[in-house]
C-alpha cells in the first residue's frame, strides 16, 4: 500500500494537534515509561500504535487500549531497520498516518566497564542509539510533509555520567548528540516537525530487573526515584507543545546538569564515594542471564519496578 501523504503545511512551524486528534507511535511500549505513556495517551483520546519485541505482549496491550480508543500492536525490534520501517507502514495503513513518534525502547547493563563484554556493549547501542536513529528517520520521512513531533527518550545521565552504568550513559550521550543535530537540520530544512529530547531522572520501572548485571550484588536505582507517570505526562505535553528538551523528575535531573557544568571534578569525587554503594543492594545478584538485552524478558506489561524506597508521584518542577 502506498503511503498516504498530505500537502506541506506552513514551512518551519511545527504542526501539533490536540491529543484526542493524534495517532501516536510508541516503541518499548509494553513496560515502564512506554506503557505508562501508551495508557495515558489512550485515556486522553489518542489512537496509539504500540511496539515491542514480544508479539503476545503487544497484542495484549493493544486489546487493552482498544477498549478505550482504537489501537494497534506491532512486533518490532528497533535495532532492525526493516522492523522499524514496517512499524511506520503499519501505522500508515491502519490510521492513514501518525502525528507523534516516541523513541522510548531501551536496555541497560550494570557493571564496571572493564568487566562488560564488548558484544553486550554493542548490543546495547543497537537498541538505545541505533533504535532512536531508525525510528527518527522513519518518522521524519512521514512527518516532513504533514507535520508532527519526534520525541526521543534520553536520560538525566546524558548530562552527567555515573559509575557502573557507563555503557548506558554513553548511549544516552549519543542519543542527545544525534537529537540535537537532527533538530537543527530539520529546522534548517523548514520541515514542520518538533524534535524533543526528554531526559528522565531515576524512575520506578522494571529497568533494573531488565538490565544485564555484571555486579556481584543486585542493582538498584539511587534516590530520588519518580513514578513513570511523571515522564508520561512530560512526553504527552511535548506531543502538543514544541519543546527543545525537557527533564522529567526535574529536581534530580536538573541537579545532575548543574553539577556537571559548575563542579565536574568535585562531582566525580562525590560519585566515586557514594554511587557505587547507592546502586547496589545488600543481597547477592539473582540469576538473570542476558535479561532483556537480546530478547524480551519478564515481567511484562508492568509500569512499576517495585522500588523499595519512596517513589515520588509528582514532580513540581515539571508541573
Amino acid at each position: 500500500m502506498q503511503e498516504i501523504t498530505t500537502s506541506p503545511v506552513q514551512s518551519g512551524k511545527p504542526n501539533l494537534k490536540l491529543l484526542a486528534e493524534q495517532v501516536i507511535v510508541i516503541t518499548g511500549a509494553t513496560s515502564g515509561i512506554g506503557l505508562a505513556t501508551a495508557r495515558a495517551a489512550s485515556k486522553a483520546g489518542a489512537k496509539v500504535v504500540v511496539a515491542a519485541r514480544s508479539s503476545a505482549d503487544v497484542q495484549r496491550l493493544a486489546a487493552e487500549l482498544s477498549a478505550t480508543n482504537p489501537a494497534l500492536g506491532v512486533v518490532c525490534d528497533v535495532s532492525r531497520e526493516d522492523d522499524v520501517q514496517n512499524l511506520a507502514q503499519q501505522a500508515i495503513e491502519r490510521f492513514r498516518g501518525f502525528d507523534t513518534w516516541v523513541n522510548n525502547a531501551g536496555v541497560s547493563i550494570y557493571g564496571r566497564i572493564e568487566d562488560v563484554d564488548i558484544d553486550d556493549m554493542r548490543r546495547l547501542f543497537e537498541t538505545n542509539y541505533w533504535g532512536v536513529v531508525n525510528g527518527s528517520l522513519a518518522a521524519l520521512d512521514h512527518l516532513k510533509a504533514r507535520g508532527g513531533a519526534i520525541i526521543n527518550i534520553g536520560s538525566a545521565l546524558s548530562e552527567r555520567v555515573i559509575p557502573l552504568q557507563g555503557t548506558y550513559c554513553a548511549s544516552k550521550f549519543a542519543v542527545r548528540g544525534f537529537t540535537d543535530a537532527l533538530r537543527m537540520e530539520i529546522e534548517k530544512s523548514g520541515y514542520p516537525i518538533a524534535v524533543t529530547l526528554v531526559k528522565p531522572a531515576a524512575i520506578d520501572t522494571p529497568y533494573v530487573q531488565h538490565a544485564k548485571n555484571y555486579l556481584p550484588q543486585e542493582p538498584k536505582n539511587p534516590p530520588p526515584v519518580y513514578a513513570p507517570e511523571v515522564v508520561a505526562e512530560v512526553i504527552l505535553h511535548c506531543a502538543i507543545t514544541p519543546e527543545r528538551d525537557r527533564y522529567a523528575g526535574g529536581g534530580a535531573a536538573t541537579g545532575f546538569g548543574w553539577l556537571e557544568k559548575l563542579l565536574p571534578r568535585a562531582t566525580d569525587r562525590v560519585m566515586e564515594a557514594v554511587f557505587f554503594d547507592q546502586q547496589q543492594k545488600n543481597e547477592p545478584a539473582r540469576p538473570r542471564g542476558d535479561a532483556s538485552l537480546y530478547q524480551p524478558s519478564d515481567p511484562s506489561l508492568q509500569e512499576r519496578g517495585g522500588y523499595e524506597g519512596m517513589v515520588i508521584p509528582v514532580s513540581p518542577y515539571d508541573k
